[in-house]
């Protein structure tokens, strides 16, 4: 039976600790694999409290460990509808909706109108001529979300937020952003904190729901 938090609870790493402790000897292997590495790396981050840079890269590997499947890029975004929608249908407790319409409403719509985490927008400024309309794109793509933000689909607005985030994640991993930058704050601030809060869920959901089908991670534990 799932367990039910009031209102606003957060989720922290050590409470689920214990709970996947509790739990653990009834997941399959996959699940093993993916709560106990998402966790691993959650306590990290919540023990990252000056860094805002390491805190959004420790995140977001967390992120990656709780939901990547055969890393197969073409499939990227389907994979990551697929694993939204699942989250929505698990929770019963519309945690995910709460934090995405209510708690992040602003952060959520300020980063969809952020040039900076637009992919378009970077591969015009690296000589893809074909995205010389970026800003155009960039409308089209707000104006898109927003049809999202009007009909309140969680697994849309979810799949456009973290496709900016994976932006920002490639800035940072691949040397594309300077330390403790004063020109990219705002997004790492945002998108750390988004990360932090829906994280926590994702992985309660899936301690919580044991006999959904999830994948072998693409890196098992070999000997």
């Amino acid at each position: 039976m799932p367990q039910t938090y009031p209102a606003g609870h957060p989720l922290h790493a050590a409470s689920l600790k214990t709970k996947q402790r509790e739990l653990r000897a009834g997941f399959a292997e996959p699940l093993t694999l993916r709560v106990h590495r998402a966790l691993s790396w959650l306590l990290r981050a919540e023990n990252e409290n000056d860094d805002q840079d390491v805190r959004f890269i420790l995140l977001w590997i967390g992120f990656n460990a709780a939901y990547a499947g055969n890393l197969d890029e073409a499939r990227e975004r389907d994979h990551l509808r697929n694993f939204f929608e699942t989250m929505v249908k698990l929770d019963g407790q519309s945690r995910i909706y709460n934090m995405v319409w209510q708690r992040f409403s602003q952060e959520i719509r300020v980063l969809l109108d952020n040039k900076y985490v637009f992919a378009p927008f970077w591969s015009y400024h690296n000589g893809a001529d074909e995205h010389a309309d970026w800003a155009e794109k960039l409308d089209r793509a707000y104006h898109n979300s927003r049809h999202a933000l009007e009909a309140q689909d969680t697994p849309r607005i979810l799949s456009i937020v973290f496709d900016r985030l994976y932006v920002l994640r490639n800035q940072l991993v691949h040397g594309g952003a300077t330390w403790n930058s004063s020109v990219n704050r705002d997004q790492v601030r945002d998108g750390a904190a988004i990360l932090s809060c829906l994280l926590p869920v994702f992985i309660d959901l899936m301690m919580d729901n044991p006999d959904e089908e999830w994948a072998m991670p693409h890196y098992p534990v070999v000997e």
